[in-house]
C-alpha cells in the first residue's frame, strides 16, 4: 500500500493526497473490472433483475448478522450464495419464466429483510449506509479480498466465458455440446452473489444495479465482437468509476450514484453511435 500511496501523491488532484480517498481510487479500480466483466455475463445471461435480486438477498444477510450480532458481510456473503442456490435449484425443476421467479424472489427477500430488519420495533435507519454505500470508508483490508474476488472471477471469465455465452445464447445447442447448463448458471448465479454481497457495502443497494448492467448495456450499442464487447465494458466501467469519484468529492455527493449518472451518460453516447459504428 505504501507504493500506491506514493504513487497517488504524485498525482495532480490534491483529493488524493488524503489516504481515505487513495483507498477508494484503488477499489475502484479493482471494482471496475470486476462490474464490467460481470455485466458482460449478466446482460448476456439476461439475468438484469437477478442481480438486484441478490442485493435485496444481501441486505436480509446484512439485517441477520446485526439481530444476532455477528460480522454482517460474511452472514450476508453466506444468505446471498444460499438464495443464489435455491433460486437455481427451482428454475431448473420449474416451467415458470425465468423473470416471473425473479420477481418472486426479490419480492421476498425485500420483504424478509424489512421485516428482521424492524424487527421488535427496531430502527431501520442504521441500515441507511447500506441503501447508498460509502466507497470512502473502504479499508486496506478490505481491498486485499477485492483483489482476491477480482482474480478469482477473471479465472472463471478466461476458463469458462465460451461455454457460459453458449450457454446463456442457445441452452439446447450447449447441452448436445457436452456442456451442463445447470451448473455452469449455478456457478455464475453464485459469482454474482458474492460479488453483490461484497460491493453493497461501498455502491450501495440502490446503485448496484446499475453499475452491473449499464457497462455491458453501453458496450453492447458500440462493439462489433465479443473482444470489443468485453473491453468496451471495462474501460467504460473505468471511466465511470474514476469520473465518478473526482465529481462527487468536489460536489459533495454520493460516489454510487455519480459514476451510475456518468454510465448512463456514456450509455446515452454509445446509444446515438450505434449507427455510425454498425
Amino acid at each position: 500500500m505504501q507504493i500506491w500511496y506514493a504513487f497517488c501523491d504524485l498525482l495532480p488532484f490534491e483529493m488524493f493526497h488524503w489516504d481515505f480517498m487513495k483507498n477508494a481510487l484503488l477499489a475502484l479500480l479493482l471494482m471496475a473490472p470486476l462490474f464490467g466483466l460481470m455485466s458482460t455475463m449478466i446482460v448476456t445471461g439476461r439475468m438484469s433483475f437477478f442481480s438486484d435480486a441478490l442485493g435485496h438477498s444481501a441486505f436480509t444477510g446484512i439485517a441477520i448478522g446485526c439481530i444476532c450480532g455477528l460480522a454482517p458481510t460474511p452472514v450476508a456473503v453466506a444468505f446471498s450464495v444460499a438464495f443464489a442456490l435455491l433460486f437455481s435449484y427451482v428454475r431448473s425443476r420449474s416451467n415458470q419464466a425465468a423473470d416471473t421467479l425473479i420477481g418472486v424472489f426479490s419480492s421476498t427477500a425485500v420483504a424478509l429483510g424489512i421485516f428482521i430488519a424492524t424487527l421488535g420495533g427496531g430502527s431501520f435507519t442504521k441500515y441507511n449506509k447500506y441503501l447508498i454505500g460509502d466507497v470512502l470508508s473502504v479499508t486496506p483490508s478490505e481491498i486485499g479480498v477485492l483483489l482476491l474476488v477480482l482474480a478469482g472471477v477473471i479465472l472463471f471469465w478466461f476458463l469458462r466465458i465460451n461455454q457460459l455465452t453458449l450457454a446463456s445464447i442457445h441452452p439446447q445447442l450447449a447441452s448436445s455440446r457436452g456442456i451442463n447448463v445447470d451448473s455452469m448458471q449455478t456457478s455464475f448465479t453464485v459469482a454474482i452473489a458474492v460479488v453483490v454481497t461484497l460491493a453493497i457495502n461501498w455502491v450501495g443497494l440502490l446503485m448496484l444495479n446499475s453499475l452491473l448492467v449499464l457497462p455491458a448495456a453501453a458496450a453492447r450499442n458500440v462493439s462489433r465482437n465479443l473482444k470489443q464487447y468485453h473491453l468496451l465494458s471495462i474501460l467504460f466501467a473505468l471511466a465511470a468509476s474514476i469520473i465518478g469519484l473526482i465529481v462527487s468529492y468536489y460536489l459533495g455527493a454520493s460516489t454510487g450514484a455519480a459514476i451510475s449518472l456518468i454510465l448512463a451518460l456514456i450509455f446515452s453516447i454509445s446509444f446515438a453511435l450505434r449507427k455510425k459504428v454498425a
